[in-house]
């Protein structure tokens, strides 16, 4: 695969009347390759098994949420990176069994480390914690920019792309979903709009 990679880049190279040979390029298809295959490692990642090691704690019943989770992808439309911020939450259910801190982050870099649009990646979440935790309901909120935005077609630097999805109660009961808003931090116009 690398050679292939490395023969079509460099052809891509000469076709611009650039010289693939040159100082400055003659690395870049290798570099290029190593950079992919580290934006692409979630591939070979579980989150289901992230979230297998689990604590028995005495829960109030209240949202376990972590936020302002950095992470950077790779959007499959076009290979550039987009890059933001990720809230994640889960409402455990009556006596359940919790995950511990770390794996909220550790599950959304395995699915930001492959080729993703945001809006897949913010349901992949929310689809991981109730397959593999005994929760009421799950809630992921993104904000990202886009490198196809901000530097190509219509080239909006700065513009900030919101996705979220629920699922259960937060999906279900305007309040539990306000709720979980009041504390995370989210606006309260997202839940005035359906969110």
């Amino acid at each position: 695969m690398s050679e292939t990679f490395t023969e079509a880049l460099r052809a891509w190279f000469a076709g611009r009347g650039l010289d693939p040979d040159s100082e400055a390029l003659a690395g870049t298809p290798d570099r290029m390759l190593r950079a992919l295959e580290e934006f692409t490692a979630g591939y070979a990642q579980d989150a289901g098994a992230l979230l297998g090691r689990t604590f028995d704690v005495d829960h109030p019943g209240q949202p376990i949420a972590v936020t302002g989770v950095e992470f950077t992808s790779v959007c499959e439309h076009h290979l550039l990176p987009f890059t933001g911020t990720a809230d994640i939450a889960y409402l455990p259910s009556p006596g359940a069994r919790v995950a511990g801190l770390s794996k909220l982050p550790r599950v959304l870099d395995v699915y930001a480390r492959r080729l993703q649009t945001q809006e897949q990646l913010t349901k992949q979440i929310t689809d991981v914690l109730d397959k593999h935790l005994d929760t009421l309901g799950s809630a992921c909120v993104i904000r990202s920019e886009h490198g196809c935005l901000a530097h190509r077609g219509a080239r909006k630097p700065g513009a900030v792309m919101v996705t979220a999805s629920f699922t259960g109660v937060y999906l279900s009961d305007r309040e539990e979903r306000a709720d979980l808003f009041d504390i995370i931090g989210t606006p309260s116009r997202g839940a005035r709009r359906g969110w």
